[in-house]
């Protein structure tokens, strides 16, 4: 049996892969999307299924007003003392000379909670993880943030004792680990204990083509004690432009139960237009920073290395003890899913921007999925959308839309978002010139909105009740159709988006803050002030590829 890479298709990033048992789970990054830390759990890991989110309340994560990419960074999940410990931040601030962010830490005996009020930590930097020693002491091991232009803004790993008794950080103990080496931007620790040795593996070279893992060892825990593996780096792409994953680096180590070795890492696939070159720049990854998993050995010296090479592969062979689930499916098959709301509650795949889905927002249930309109989709803090990643190159996402606006300022329809900066999106809304309702598009490039049809927006007919929207990507591309006769017949609006302004690298070009992927999903705006609701009774997701 295989490993297909990546195991996590779509916006699923930073790993924290752990075991307890015969199980494991991984529990990544969501940064301003709503619940925070997403987690699946596997036993053989090929199969992966979605569990609830830990942080399902304010109370554990509020992130209202909290800029794009803020929020959830690089959670760290751990087992120790008969229960589950999360590790995660709120990053406030993303662009800029500042990271302002607080770390926390909740417990739950169970993996599907309840989880604990957060315990406040520090703010020293991002991506803490918990360490549990084996003489029962416990440390926070994280990157360090350093605002002073003088400085390398990354300042090392830095480790600091947790008193169990208090619950509290010992910030007298707090000392420098590594430093990491010339590639700079050190971060992403997890720290392990092997053979008596203590290994430190960081990313470094930014989550970008040149990211990459490095090892570091020491006997002790003392301030600069770690020596870095002389076959570092650990994993990369950054000398594999061609291999099939790219940006492999940030992630964590697991041992199966009869002693095997595999490290999950954050992966991405580019695309690029047929005009463009193929590695400079190396393409667009409109589905995000994605998990892909690598075996791994130790040599003879007791380094560990990925099997085939620094570069990693599509297929890795899974584990000998690996237990299939009985209902297992091939998982690189095209999925098909169609959510028709008769739940009270939305499916795990369903997301929010920073804050839950409430009265407020709307409700779901009895084959309706209510909206009520907000802000615009470049809202922070107000905005009615509920949305889930796109986990293929090519699929088609389809609902049914019932809406009576009175004004131009209300809004509703089918969206593609990957941030408020980054967005488009086919809708109905109002037509004070005519009298009417229509179907528009629009696409919200850098925050600036170009409206594409105006004098020639679709007229709804009086008589329809239920318009249907539909979009189709593909790859490179994606349009929008709309239907109003219940799907029996589709027309497509003459509008041709290019996908890569849905990609990290696009963003990256203008904004700090890329760290998320592309979401298809609905959404209603209504900016008078006036909340005009919108009723969508379906939603339909079909991927058309092998999606290995």
């Amino acid at each position: 049996m295989k490993i297909s890479n990546p195991v996590l298709r779509g916006f699923d990033a930073d790993p924290s892969m752990i075991r307890v048992g015969d199980t494991y789970y991984i529990a990544n990054s969501t940064f301003e999307w709503f619940p925070g830390v997403r987690l699946h759990e596997s036993t053989d890991l090929v199969h992966w299924k979605l569990l609830p989110s830990p942080l399902q309340s304010t109370e554990l994560i509020d992130m209202r007003g909290n800029p794009a990419s803020g929020g959830v960074w690089a959670p760290d999940l751990s087992y120790a003392d008969g229960k589950f410990w999360l590790v995660y931040s709120d990053i406030k601030v993303v662009n800029g000379a500042f990271k302002d962010g607080i770390n926390y830490l909740t417990c739950a005996e169970e993996i599907t909670g309840p989880w604990s009020t957060p315990i406040r930590l520090n703010g020293v930097g991002f991506d803490a993880s918990l360490f549990h020693d084996d003489d029962g002491r416990k440390y926070l091991v994280q990157q360090t943030w350093d605002h002073r232009e003088y400085h390398h803004a990354f300042n090392g790993i830095t480790l600091t004792e947790f008193d169990t008794t208090t619950m509290k950080l010992k910030p007298e103990t707090a000392r420098t680990l590594w430093r990491g080496d010339e590639v700079k931007l050190i971060e992403g620790p997890h720290l392990y204990k092997k053979d008596g040795l203590y290994y430190l593996f960081a990313a470094e070279g930014g989550t970008v083509w040149t990211h990459r893992e490095v090892v570091a060892r020491s006997s002790s825990l003392e301030a600069l004690s770690f020596e870095a593996s002389p076959g570092n780096p650990f994993i990369s792409n950054f000398d594999t432009p061609n291999s099939y994953l790219q940006k492999q680096g940030h992630g964590a180590l697991v041992d199966t139960p009869s002693g095997e070795w595999y490290y999950a890492s954050l992966c991405a696939r580019p695309w690029h237009h047929a005009t463009e070159s193929a590695t400079d720049p190396r393409g667009w990854c409109t589905l995000g920073r994605e998990t892909s998993i690598q075996k791994v050995e130790w040599d003879e010296e007791g380094w560990p290395y990925v099997v085939g090479g620094h570069s990693g592969t599509r297929y890795v062979e899974a584990p000998v003890d690996a237990i299939v689930p009985d209902s297992a499916e091939d998982p690189a098959l095209p999925r098909h899913i169609h959510d028709d709301f008769m739940s009270p509650t939305l499916d795990l795949e369903w997301n929010t921007l920073r804050v839950p889905f409430s009265k407020r927002m709307g409700e779901v249930g009895q084959g309706k999925l209510r909206l009520i309109g907000e802000g615009s989709l470049c809202n922070t803090f107000d905005l009615s959308l509920v949305a889930r990643r796109w986990q293929a190159f090519n699929f088609d996402a389809t609902t049914s839309v019932s809406f009576n606006p009175s004004t131009y300022q209300a809004m509703a329809g089918l969206t593609h978002y990957y941030n408020d900066q980054h967005w488009s999106w086919v809708y109905v809304t109002w037509d004070e010139e005519r009298s009417c309702r229509v179907i528009e598009v629009a696409q919200n490039d850098r925050n600036h909105l170009t409206t594409y049809l105006r004098e020639n927006a679709v007229v709804v007919p009086e008589h329809v009740q239920r318009i249907g929207l539909r979009t189709k990507v593909r790859t490179q591309t994606y349009t929008y159709e709309y239907s109003f006769d219940e799907g029996a017949t589709w027309h497509e609006i003459p509008i041709v988006l290019d996908a890569k302004i849905l990609s990290d690298d696009y963003v990256n070009e203008t904004y700090g803050g890329f760290f998320t992927g592309a979401f298809v999903g609905l959404a209603a705006v209504d900016y008078s002030g006036y909340e005009t609701m919108a009723e969508f009774t379906d939603f339909d997701y079909q991927e058309f590829e092998d999606a290995a």
